[in-house]
């Protein structure tokens, strides 16, 4: 009888496996990050990777995200920074090669000078490389070769590293055709644009409100090196009303200082004006270190236009990922009665966005994006 029971048991026992094998959820980790672009004109954001589950938002056509991980083709990414679920049907992935993979010897020497407050010296050309030095604004150096929008350089101890070029200021020189490299760690990197001087019309006779986000006993987001969103929130609102204000806007704010303000009241300061854009200024964090880049939100479909100017000027001003336009019921938004849009500016959980939001390049460019997609809104 003994032997008859262990038998049955063992039998008992492969059969669980095996219908745990069979039958158990298809989940895929991701190795690493995939990036995909919604293909249709909108896409339901899940709390679960079901059609039963509760819609949490939409994405629109043209909006790129991160997914993290895949199960009966939903794929996770992140949305108001919750994990949430998608139908991967609708996305196509984008290229994880953007940077060029050529090389380029020079011709001669040329030097550079770091423009940004400080930036990583890194192992080589791209951000997925060890940080290996530090240099800061005024530090010049020798180039060696680049690859893509990225330079190697001389350090003053006589070894080399790689350094962003949208980063510096080139003092001298040329550089040669191109060379095929058979390098194989190229990584996705938007290129730099040229930055925006000034805006680019007027914004006379309209009153802008704008939102420093968080404040006082509220430090919103703490972001790596001790960073606290309320901080350079308030720096940056502070060059978005100087650009504003001399485009001709009347730009009024809900804190002109470290203090703590109700979403309520925010909103309520918007409603009291003929108020004809209301713009929350807000950084991003993520548990996930490797999230990156801006996003424009809108609470109701008809501010989205508003939102599609704004974050296509970022996009096309800064060197961080473009996230897109995406709806979220924010309260602020939710109760402000002017179009409105609450702007996140980069992730301060992510160490190559910290290090570029908090130099005053950055924060003047986006300032410039800000009115001209306004002014661009208004056209």
């Amino acid at each position: 009888m003994k032997r008859k029971t262990s038998i049955a048991t063992l039998f008992s026992m492969i059969l669980i496996v095996m219908f745990s094998y069979l039958f158990s959820p298809a989940i895929t980790h991701a190795n690493g990050t995939d990036t995909y672009e919604v293909s249709s004109s909108t896409l339901n954001i899940r709390s679960a990777p079901s059609n039963e589950s509760s819609i949490v938002g939409q994405f629109v056509k043209g909006n790129q995200l991160t997914t993290f991980k895949e199960q009966y083709g939903w794929v996770q990414t992140y949305y108001g920074g919750k994990e949430v679920w998608v139908a991967k049907h609708h996305l196509v992935p984008v290229s994880t090669s953007n940077v060029s993979s050529t090389t380029s010897e020079m011709k001669e020497n040329i030097s550079v000078t770091v423009a940004a407050e400080s930036v990583m010296i890194r192992a080589g050309a791209g951000t997925n490389y060890k940080n290996t030095h530090s240099a800061y604004q005024g530090d010049e150096f020798d180039v060696i070769s680049s690859q893509g929008d990225w330079y190697q350089v001389k350090l003053p101890n006589g070894e080399t590293g790689w350094i962003a070029s949208w980063l510096t200021t080139e003092v001298g020189g040329v550089v040669s055709e191109s060379t095929a490299s058979d390098s194989s760690n190229s990584e996705s990197v938007t290129n730099a644009p040229e930055q925006q001087p000034a805006s680019s019309g007027s914004l006379a006779g309209y009153t802008i409100v704008i939102d420093p986000g968080h404040g006082g006993k509220d430090p919103g987001s703490i972001g790596l090196g001790d960073v606290w969103e309320k901080d350079i929130v308030y720096s940056t609102s502070n060059h978005v009303v100087n650009q504003l204000k001399e485009a001709g806007a009347n730009v009024i704010t809900t804190r002109s200082g470290d203090y703590f303000v109700s979403l309520e009241e925010r909103a309520r300061i918007s409603n009291d004006y003929q108020t004809d854009a209301f713009i929350s200024i807000h950084y991003d964090s993520f548990p996930l270190l490797s999230v990156s880049g801006t996003t424009a939100y809108y609470a109701h479909k008809e501010d989205q236009p508003l939102a599609a100017d704004i974050q296509s000027s970022i996009a096309s001003s800064v060197e961080l990922t473009n996230r897109g336009s995406m709806q979220a019921n924010y309260k602020v938004l939710r109760d402000t009665t002017a179009p409105s849009v609450l702007l996140e500016l980069g992730f301060i959980s992510n160490q190559y966005d910290v290090n570029i939001v908090q130099t005053d390049d950055y924060q003047r460019r986006v300032a410039t994006a800000i009115t001209n997609g306004l002014i661009q809104y208004f056209k």
